[in-house]
C-alpha cells in the first residue's frame, strides 16, 4: 500500500476544506491538529487553495494536506509545487490520472459505478473516492461494487456525518472518509476555531470509540481493558497524543492484524491493555 494511503487510513477521516482567504488557513490547520486530525483535503473551488496548502505544508509539516477538486493537469502542478501530498478530483479524468502517474503523485479520483472502477483499474490505482457517497448509493452501493472488483479499495465523500462515519468506516475496502461537517464554511466564515476544534475532536472519538470494558479472562493477574472500534487508528492518534505501546506485547490475528497491546508503564498499580472489540 502506498505509505500516503497508509497514513490516510490510519487518520481515517479527512476534512474536505474550502477556504475563501488565505488568511484561515493557518488556524485551521493548527484546529485540525489540536482535535487529532492531522490531515485536510484544501479543494481547488478557490483562489486561495494554492496559497492555503503552501501555508499549511509550511507551518504543519507535520500535517498531511493534500488538494482536493483537482480538474486540470495545471492545477496539479500547482498543488504539487505549494506542497500537496496527494491529488483528489472529483471524477476520472484519464489525463489528470495519466499527468500524476507519469510524475509519481498519488491521485483519488472520483468514481460513482463499474465502469469508472476498471479505468481506474487499467491504470493500476488501488484507491479512488466515491463520490457523491450518500447520493450515489452510500454504503450498499460501495459493498455491491467490492463484490466483483475486490482489490479496489474506496474513499467515500459526500453525505459522511458523524452519525454515519463508523458505518462506512467498519468496511475493511474503506481507507478513510473524506467529510465537510466540522470545517463548514460558516464555521470558517466566523473565525470559529474552537468549534472546529471541537469537532474534530468528537470525530475522533466517534471513530475509536475507547471504552473500558470487563474481559476478566484477557488479563491473567488483572488488568484495565479499553476497547476501540479500530485498533490500528486507535494507535495512530493515542500516539499522537504521547501514548506509547510495549510491543512485545502485541497480539495478533489470523491475518496479522493486531488484537491487543499493553500500554508501557501502569496506571495506578494495574497494567493497561488496548483490545479490539
Amino acid at each position: 500500500m502506498d505509505k500516503v494511503v497508509e497514513e490516510i487510513s490510519k487518520i481515517g477521516i479527512v476534512p474536505v476544506v474550502a477556504l475563501e482567504e488565505e488568511k484561515d488557513a493557518e488556524p485551521l490547520a493548527e484546529a485540525l491538529c489540536k482535535g487529532g486530525i492531522p490531515c485536510a483535503e484544501v479543494t481547488f473551488r478557490t483562489k486561495a487553495a494554492k496559497d492555503a496548502i503552501h501555508i499549511i505544508s509550511t507551518q504543519f509539516p507535520g500535517m498531511l494536506v493534500g488538494a482536493g477538486t483537482v480538474l486540470t493537469t495545471e492545477q496539479v502542478e500547482q498543488a504539487v509545487a505549494a506542497g500537496a501530498k496527494f491529488i483528489v478530483s472529483p471524477g476520472l479524468n484519464p489525463k489528470v490520472v495519466q499527468y500524476c502517474i507519469d510524475k509519481n503523485i498519488l491521485v483519488i479520483p472520483g468514481i460513482t459505478n463499474p465502469s469508472d472502477i476498471e479505468i481506474a483499474m487499467e491504470f493500476g490505482l488501488e484507491v479512488v473516492k466515491f463520490f457523491p457517497a450518500e447520493a450515489a448509493g452510500g454504503l450498499k452501493m460501495i459493498k455491491a461494487m467490492s463484490e466483483p472488483y475486490s482489490k479496489m479499495k474506496f474513499m467515500p465523500t459526500g453525505g459522511i456525518h458523524i452519525g454515519n462515519l463508523n458505518d462506512y468506516l467498519s468496511f475493511e475496502k474503506i481507507v478513510a472518509c473524506g467529510g465537510s461537517w466540522m470545517v463548514k464554511k460558516d464555521l470558517v466564515a466566523m473565525e470559529n476555531f474552537e468549534k472546529i476544534e471541537t469537532l474534530a475532536r468528537e470525530a475522533v472519538r466517534k471513530m475509536l470509540g475507547l471504552e473500558l470494558m470487563e474481559i476478566p479472562d484477557l488479563c491473567v493477574n488483572g488488568c484495565i481493558t479499553i476497547g476501540t472500534n479500530f485498533m490500528e487508528r486507535a494507535l495512530y492518534h493515542l500516539r499522537l497524543q504521547g501514548v506509547a505501546f510495549d510491543e512485545a506485547t502485541k497480539e495478533t490475528d489470523d491475518k496479522g492484524k493486531i488484537k491487543a497491546i499493553y500500554l508501557k508503564g501502569e496506571s495506578g498499580s494495574q497494567a493497561v491493555q488496548l483490545v479490539q472489540k
